[in-house]
């Protein structure tokens, strides 16, 4: 028979509640009260039970995350298991599980979101992205649960989020293709209601425009981020009677689709098209050529949405708050830039 909390107070000399004040972290246990009574639990090889724990903390010690209608996207981008990466890695650091809320039962995002609030299953939720006029945000506000976005959300100052400057790394890239003397530069976007879409659109935009390059609407692609919608924008681009000399795309994968089509249609990358993507993935490197790519510290981004709510939930009152992770474009062949082979060249 394993032993219980009684035990673990009786040898270290304490009560049945300050044990319990021990599991939770109550700041009001000395360092060493806490540490005898941890000790005295390793050595009983004493293991609380997460259920009766949480009833009496009013916690689950679990973060959810609400994977998108769209799983097939989820499960084929390798962004979202790079992301959940790094909220797994903070959640553990700080003792916590996590929930993945999948699309079953017919539910919407909308509903799941409500059901995982009012079950009280977690503690609070990560959303994954950031869109335009987001229902899920006020899904949120209104069931009062703790919320972070992987993503700049249209409302800033209602949610905390983490993401990157997105309109400075697409006009980074898009900066480079110029310096590289391409002037018809094509976009292929994610879809049209997120947010990062649009974020990397006017960076590209702004690029063309500070050279004096009218942005053409025709040039200019939207699909979901898979490598399909990669293949059909670029095959739109080539089909064009001024087809680009090169493309933005607007993440790794609809890069791959990019580059696929460009090869099954006979044209060499980058000699007769050159061709950037988003994420630097670790199949960047491994493409055919090796893939040009805006490297934006996905890992962190998961880390770092985690901390958030972490630290939300430790201290409701703190002020929300966004964080702006860092951007680095890494250079290799498909861009036409000469990198030495198996080598990484930062830019931005």
């Amino acid at each position: 028979m394993g032993s219980n909390i009684k035990d673990v107070a009786l040898r270290a000399g304490v009560s049945p509640s300050t044990v319990s004040r021990v599991l939770s972290k109550n700041p009001r246990i000395s360092k060493e009260t806490s540490e005898r009574v941890r000790e005295v639990m390793r050595d009983l090889n004493y293991h609380p039970n997460a259920v009766a724990r949480s009833l009496v903390k009013q916690s689950s010690q679990t973060l959810g995350i609400l994977i998108p209608n769209t799983i097939e996207q989820f499960l084929q981008n390798p962004f979202f298991p790079e992301v959940l990466r790094g909220i797994a890695q903070s959640a553990q650091n700080a003792g916590y599980d996590i929930f993945l809320s999948t699309a079953l039962h017919g539910l919407d995002d909308g509903q799941r979101l409500a059901q995982m609030a009012r079950s009280k299953r977690v503690d609070g939720v990560i959303l994954l992205t950031a869109r335009v006029h987001d229902p899920l945000l006020d899904i949120a506000l209104d069931n009062g649960i703790p919320t972070v976005v992987i993503g700049r959300p249209d409302a800033e100052g209602t949610v905390s989020w983490v993401d990157n400057d997105n309109k400075k790394a697409a006009y980074d890239v898009t900066a480079h293709l110029l310096d590289l003397g391409h002037r018809r530069i094509g976009f292929i976007g994610g879809a049209q209601d997120l947010i990062v879409t649009l974020d990397r659109l006017a960076g590209y935009s702004q690029a063309l425009e500070e050279r004096g390059i009218v942005v053409d609407p025709h040039l200019l692609y939207s699909g979901e981020f898979h490598e399909e919608a990669g293949c059909q924008g670029m095959v739109r681009l080539l089909a064009l009677a001024d087809r680009p000399s090169a493309v933005v795309a607007s993440d790794d994968v609809l890069a791959f689709g990019a580059m696929r089509a460009a090869g099954e249609l006979g044209y060499r990358i980058p000699e007769d098209m050159a061709v950037t993507g988003f994420n630097d993935i670790p199949l960047a490197k491994l493409a055919n050529p090796p893939l040009t790519s805006m490297n934006v510290n996905v890992f962190e981004l998961g880390q770092t949405a985690a901390r958030l709510l972490l630290e939300q939930l430790a201290s409701p009152q703190l002020a929300l708050r966004g964080i702006t992770v860092e951007h680095r474009l890494v250079v290799r062949r498909s861009c036409g830039a000469w990198a030495p082979f198996g080598s990484d060249s930062g830019w931005g």
